[in-house]
């Protein structure tokens, strides 16, 4: 079996951060999400942007870690927003209910 990767591409203007997640979100590469996040709340941006548009796969480990990043993100004055979110996660946040717990956006250009 092979191992899950994540890879995280961050890009920062003045007051936002945008973060590129290509790969998978589970309970491997989860922590590192979320050391990535924390990373980038510390410059205490007004929006964190999470691009999901390379995320072939997201668990549950990976769910709870969006809604934690997401309140945490708020309690720093921050925006954690997720673009470009594919069906399949979609699906499996309106199934959990997790949908409302996260702000989404999903664009069909960015730019």
């Amino acid at each position: 079996m092979n191992r899950a990767e994540l890879t995280i591409g961050v890009q920062r203007t003045s007051d936002e951060a945008i973060l590129r997640l290509a790969g998978e979100i589970d309970m491997l590469t989860a922590a590192r999400l979320s050391s990535v996040v924390n990373e980038v709340l510390a410059d205490a941006p007004s929006r964190i942007v999470l691009d999901l548009s390379d995320v072939t796969f997201c668990d549950s480990q990976g769910l709870g870690t969006l809604v934690v990043l997401s309140r945490k993100a708020s309690h720093a004055q921050s925006l954690l927003v997720l673009t470009n979110v594919g069906d399949f996660l979609l699906r499996v946040l309106d199934i959990t209910g997790l949908r409302s717990a996260l702000m989404i956006r999903n664009e069909q250009s960015t730019g």
